[in-house]
């Protein structure tokens, strides 16, 4: 291999690793993941979960391109190999032809030999007749005549040889340019098949760094959902166990109270009709699926006594602002029949707009309460006792009352919240709590302008009955 070549080969593999040093330009991007703080807020999980998602995304842009670029190095690599096969095959024929012409020289080179024994023995025979005059000028001029013919196809002999030798010149040198070529190409497919090995190897790590952060944010994620879940259940737990406020209590009463008008018509002494009516604040509170507005029974014009008055007619119509609706029915409680229920739609307590409370899941989780009288305008706080004798009351300790706004003096009708701003339940005298952790229906009176076929009065006093078998403390 001459010296021109080398330098050829050597310029065409530098442009070569030139031209694909551009495989190891990109570098995958690092994510940086922060852990959570402790007291992270939704917003702060979302974008952690944003910023994954992020990291996925250039982590997936990322594959791509080596994916691009792993499918351009097999082709490139393809094409290498195509051009091997074509390096060859023209080595091949470059060969044919060396040894196709060097049996052509071959043969030129007897012929011209041939040619020169002919020469040289014409010669010898010319000399000789010139010499002994044995041949006559016609045969003299014969053999002139065939010296020059043998000159001449010796010339041209030896033209053909000098032809024949720069083709075979030119064959080689052609077979050694094939040669450097051939040998170009498979450094070229060595070198591109080492690209592909390394690419892959690349995008098998990729692949399973890629396959490790989705676990990692895939568990992130859970865990994330997770306190998230779990900072809910601290929230509404921290919000339970928070003690609010009596004012904050209160005003929440304010805001969120309903009227209650009461209409009722009996008939009195000689045939006269009587009516009463009575004006009540009450609130919706759930027990269950179902809701319910909440009375004593002196807040409305029925009177438990034996014998029983019958009423002919009683309503009621419940409004808050510009909402108003009329009452169907009224529930007297099992648990304490001074106690009247009127349940209430889903829909139309949506409709009034006010806060729905909530029965105390642990009506002992706080000592103190918060009494609110629905009438004379008065709150306070106080503690309350459990009675072992009476287990669905607390007993109010008058040696710890607290009157925050107006004459506080707790009487029946009065609503207890707990700190917490649940409904505990109602005073049913001036001592004890009836708790309402459960509705138990005892005698329903269908509300109207005509009850008088329900017989109110029996009603009436055979609750008046169970009211006067309680114990002394509690009537």
């Amino acid at each position: 291999m001459n010296r021109s070549i080398l330098i050829i080969l050597c310029d065409f593999l530098l442009v070569t690793l030139v031209a694909f040093s551009s495989f190891d330009a990109d570098k995958t991007p690092q994510v940086e993941i922060r852990p959570a703080a402790g007291n992270r807020t939704a917003g702060g999980d979302k974008d952690l979960v944003g910023t994954l998602k992020l990291a996925l995304e250039d982590e997936k842009q990322s594959r791509e391109k080596l994916t691009a670029d792993l499918q351009n190095s097999e082709q490139a690599l393809a094409q290498h190999e195509q051009k091997v096969r074509q390096f060859q095959e023209s080595l091949r024929k470059a060969e044919e032809r060396a040894q196709l012409l060097e049996q052509q020289r071959a043969a030129l080179a007897l012929q011209a030999s041939a040619a020169q024994a002919r020469l040289t023995e014409v010669q010898t025979k010319l000399t000789a007749a010139s010499t002994e005059n044995l041949f006559s000028k016609g045969k003299l001029e014969a053999l002139q005549t065939d010296l020059k013919r043998q000159e001449q196809e010796a010339q041209t002999l030896q033209q053909k040889l000098t032809t024949t030798e720069k083709a075979a010149q030119t064959a080689l040198a052609e077979k050694q340019q094939l040669n450097a070529q051939l040998q170009v190409s498979e450094a070229e497919k060595r070198l591109t098949r080492e690209q592909v090995a390394e690419l892959r190897g690349t995008v098998a790590v990729e692949r399973e760094d890629k396959a490790k952060l989705q676990q990692h944010a895939t568990a992130l994620a859970t865990n994330v959902a997770s306190l998230a879940h779990k900072s809910d259940e601290l929230t509404q737990e921290i919000r339970e166990n928070r003690a609010l406020a009596p004012n904050a209590i209160y005003s929440q009463f304010l805001s969120n109270r309903i009227t209650g008008k009461f209409d009722a018509l009996r008939a009195g002494l000689f045939g006269r009709d009587v009516t009463k009516a009575k004006t009540s604040q009450c609130l919706i509170f759930t027990e269950g699926a179902q809701s319910y507005l909440l009375f004593h029974v002196d807040e409305t014009p029925l009177t438990l006594w034996n014998p029983g008055m019958d009423w002919n007619k009683l309503s009621v119509v419940l409004s808050r602002g510009d909402v108003a609706f009329s009452g169907v029915r009224l529930y007297f409680l099992a648990e304490d029949p001074r106690i009247i229920v009127m349940p209430v739609g889903l829909v139309q307590a949506k409709q009034f707009g006010v806060k729905i409370y909530q029965t105390a899941s642990d009506p002992l989780k706080f000592q103190e309460g918060v009494i609110v009288s629905t009438t004379e305008g008065y709150y306070g706080e106080s503690k309350f006792q459990i009675d072992p004798t009476t287990p669905q009351y607390v007993k109010l300790d008058r040696s710890f009352i607290k009157g925050l706004f107006g004459k506080f003096n707790p009487s029946r009708g009065d609503l207890v919240l707990t700190k917490s701003g649940e409904l505990l339940g109602i005073m049913v005298n001036s001592e004890y709590c009836a708790v309402l952790n459960r509705v138990t229906p005892t005698r329903t009176i269908q509300l109207g302008t005509d009850i008088t076929g329900q017989q109110t009065g029996q009603i009436l006093s055979q609750l008046y009955d169970r009211v006067f078998q309680m114990p002394l403390k509690l009537r």
